[in-house]
């Protein structure tokens, strides 16, 4: 089965609670303030919505917020109040230079090979208008490096059971895994997944070469800067003119 569908919907939701996702909307609201015109900013992999759902409601971006989503459960359990389309990163259904901006959360552009990178990364220039803002948060290649393997068991609220182990990399930059989640009544949801992640340099170089130039780099949501200790790395982009 697919690792991005129902497994990694169920397996996440408990996790994703209320503060948490009001200090990454905080964030969010903070990083798009002050971003001239109408045009919408999209919320690329939206997921269920937990984000869009409070910034097209409130805040800087009321009215503006426009979810993308490939996995059809997920859109099927979205919240109310911001619309949202069925789409593929590596095709965007936007017109050129038709969004003020876009975000991605939670390493949504992790489980893409390097040449699908560049290509969604030139896709999202190709959207975004001249000046308009692109950010993205991941987890910190130094940080997986430094704690290459991992091993994960808990029984979640409804008595389901998580497991998962992953190994990292370092010389390829991708974290293998394997994750299965077994519910109260026996039925078993399993699957591997191979995310890529960037050193920060590279990172910046994939930026460059793509038509965005780097304006903010955060270690956390309080942007404090990026450290060894840091568990986020949020980048914020320009996209340039010309």
């Amino acid at each position: 089965m697919s690792f991005f569908g129902e497994l990694y919907l169920r397996s996440t939701l408990p996790f994703l609670s209320e503060a948490v996702t009001a200090r990454e909307v905080a964030y969010l609201g903070r990083a798009f303030a002050g971003l001239a015109g109408s045009a919408p900013v999209v919320d690329l992999g939206c997921g269920h919505g937990r984000h869009a759902a409070r910034l097209n409601t409130e805040g800087p971006l009321a009215g503006r917020v426009i979810g993308l989503e490939l996995d059809a459960l997920s859109l099927s359990l979205r919240r109310p109040g911001f619309p949202a389309v069925q789409g593929d990163l590596r095709a965007l259904p936007f017109r050129e230079a038709s969004l003020a901006g876009a975000y991605a959360w939670y390493s949504t552009l992790a489980a893409f090979t390097d040449a699908e990178h560049v290509h969604i990364l030139r896709e999202v220039a190709r959207a975004v208008r001249p000046g308009g803002r692109w950010v993205f948060q991941t987890v910190p290649y130094e940080r997986l490096a430094a704690s290459p393997r991992a091993a994960f068991r808990e029984t979640l609220p409804d008595g389901s059971v998580l497991e998962e182990e992953s190994r990292f990399d370092a010389s390829t930059g991708r974290d293998e895994g394997q994750r299965t989640l077994t519910f109260p009544e026996g039925r078993c949801l399993r699957a591997s997944y191979s995310l890529r992640y960037y050193p920060l340099a590279d990172w910046v170089r994939l930026l460059e070469s793509t038509g965005f130039s780097v304006v903010w780099v955060h270690g956390g949501l309080a942007g404090e800067p990026l450290d060894a200790q840091s568990t986020d790395l949020i980048v914020g982009a320009e996209r340039r003119h010309g």
